[in-house]
């Protein structure tokens, strides 16, 4: 335990990690949601062929695993052009989640009655603004439950990029386990951190959530 001042000292040498871990996180998920939203929408209202390409590409990345993803745009395209590692596990992440967001948007958006679609389009409504002012703010209060565990994955899987030698959280509790020889205290420290990020990231989805959530007419009457 002799060892402990010096763990206790790198506290703040790990968090500065965790600012990596957050800052991949948020990237990746902004990715993922640039990515899987337009082609929820292609699967849900777009033709047959465009639907089928975009079921292909869920099925695809949703087959294969991150790190793999990781390998091939960090390794696999450095002969074409340099990624740095903060990128390349950005890009690797926000690619895999972006074919599971697809899939939690496309839900959310079949979850919205047609009826509400028909109503717009009888009131001479373009389909394209239905779905943009009528359909997607609904399906999007709907899916934020879902994000919210997509966003807790996404987080967790952060720790993929330790990899390709990101300092991020996880690569600096495996620095400061081998410099203190107490990787039981460190790597139950880094557990701590991570369990800290999951919890909070989760209960500020669901304080969205419920700021987001229309009212029941029972509520309304009261």
């Amino acid at each position: 335990m002799d060892k402990l001042p010096d763990i206790v000292g790198s506290i703040p040498y790990l968090l500065e990690g965790a600012g990596y871990t957050v800052a991949i996180t948020a990237v990746a998920l902004a990715i993922g949601f640039c990515v899987g939203l337009p082609l929820a929408l292609t699967r849900v209202y777009g033709d047959k062929l465009a639907s089928s390409l975009a079921a292909a590409y869920s099925t695809a990345l949703r087959g294969l695993p991150a790190l793999v993803v990781l390998f091939i745009l960090f390794y696999g395209l450095s002969s074409v052009i340099s990624l740095p590692a903060f990128i390349a596990g950005c890009l690797a992440l926000g690619v895999c989640s972006s074919a599971y967001q697809m899939e939690l948007l496309r839900g959310a958006i079949q979850s919205v009655g047609p009826g509400q679609m028909m109503a717009a389009r009888a009131l001479g409504m373009p389909r394209l603004q239905a779905i943009a002012f009528i359909v997607l703010p609904q399906a999007l209060r709907l899916a934020i439950p879902a994000w919210s565990n997509e966003a807790a994955v996404v987080l967790k899987d952060s720790s993929l990029v330790y990899a390709v030698g990101l300092a991020e959280l996880l690569r600096r509790s495996q620095q400061v386990a081998a410099r203190t020889y107490q990787p039981f205290l460190v790597y139950v420290l880094c557990a701590v951190i991570y369990f800290g990020l999951t919890f909070a990231t989760n209960r500020s989805l669901d304080t969205v959530e419920r700021a987001m959530r229309l009212p029941t007419p029972l509520e309304e009457m009261h």
